[in-house]
């Protein structure tokens, strides 16, 4: 059996691990492809990406489905490929802004409210400027740039996997017997209905400030989240803009961000700026994932800014619907099935 995995962002990559994990579970030894059109994995959306693993935070502004595939990637991620850290998240508010803090305890669930002792003892560099906080304890973050990597070394150790970089899939014949498709937005003239929403990111290094988790600070108009690397830097980001420009990031952009980290913590106001970026996320109007087949041709798209989030769940899914084409999963093509809705047995 020969099989194509088209694009090496984390779509690609956990769908090409999974399809191995389940070729050995069910005894085959199938010949994997991985086409990817830039010079390396990991350039697209994931490379921009904030890695933060934190399925009940995003329950808030998200549909159930989400969060109940997003629960998968914490496995995935601490235990099956361990590059994340499971220290929880933190949200918080200013105080004029404590009516945000409220909503989103309501649309959410397990975590703790913590008051400003409670908020000290886990990150003290946060305890001057705001006086309550949601913890989430079970959540977790990665290195989104060392998580493909690990990902790229784990797979090119196996035999029968070949990486195809600076390759046009287009340009290659429809010689194999299955095609995951995993391009995001380049996949839009193939997909009805796909758009891209721009996020747009920076990195700031600051050795003035300590932070262990996600920070994620609420806001009516400019809520920003603030991600910590192993490296001592800082990725900043929240923007989610209706466009399709790929590389531009806006001036107004950037002074939204560094202002949301100051009031986070002053001493971002002095933090060297390392770098900025931005990428177009694919999404459906429903902002929900997809699984579209198209005879021997699987489409894993629509992930929106949850790419790490919910790449596990669709690749272990799309694997099964390889090998065992009885399989049908709860995230398919809405014109097949629905959302949500299991096949009648």
């Amino acid at each position: 059996m020969r099989i194509r995995v088209i694009g090496a962002g984390a779509a690609g990559l956990t769908a090409a691990y999974e399809l191995l994990q389940r070729a050995r579970e069910t005894g085959r030894d199938p010949m994997l492809e991985i086409v990817e059109k830039a010079d390396k994995a990991g350039l697209g959306c994931s490379f921009y990406a904030g890695g933060m693993i934190a399925p009940w935070c995003e329950a808030e502004s998200t549909e159930p489905l989400v969060a109940n595939l997003g629960v998968e990637a914490l496995e995935f991620w601490t235990r099956i490929v361990p590059v994340a850290e499971r220290r929880g998240s933190l949200v918080v508010a200013r105080p004029r802004d404590r009516s945000e803090l409220v909503q989103f305890s309501k649309r959410t669930s397990h975590f703790a409210t913590l008051d400003r002792a409670g908020l000290a003892a886990l990150e003290p560099d946060l305890a001057d400027n705001f006086e309550l906080a949601l913890y989430f304890a079970e959540e977790a973050h990665l290195a989104p740039r060392a998580a493909m990597a690990e990902l790229v070394r784990l797979l090119s150790i196996e035999p029968n996997v070949v990486f195809r970089y600076g390759v046009d899939a287009a340009t290659l014949p429809d010689d194999c017997d299955w095609t995951l498709d995993c391009r995001g937005f380049a996949a839009k003239p193939d997909l009805t209905g796909l758009r891209g929403v721009k996020g747009e990111m920076m990195i700031l290094r600051s050795a003035d400030v300590k932070l262990s988790r996600p920070v994620r600070m609420l806001h009516p108009r400019h809520p920003v989240y603030i991600v910590p690397r192993p490296d001592g830097t800082f990725m900043v980001g929240a923007t989610m803009i209706e466009n399709e420009e790929r590389a531009r990031v806006t001036a107004q952009s950037l002074v939204e961000l560094v202002n949301s980290a100051f009031a986070i913590h002053p001493s971002f106001a002095e933090a060297e700026v390392v770098e900025t970026g931005s990428d177009v996320r694919p999404s459906f109007a429903d902002n929900l994932p997809r699984i579209k087949r198209e005879g021997r041709r699987l489409y894993l798209n629509g992930l929106y800014r949850h790419g790490f989030l919910l790449s596990p769940a669709l690749a272990s899914r799309a694997a099964r619907v390889v090998f065992d084409e009885a399989y049908f999963p709860e995230v398919m093509d809405e014109a097949v099935k629905p959302f949500g809705q299991r096949r009648a047995s």
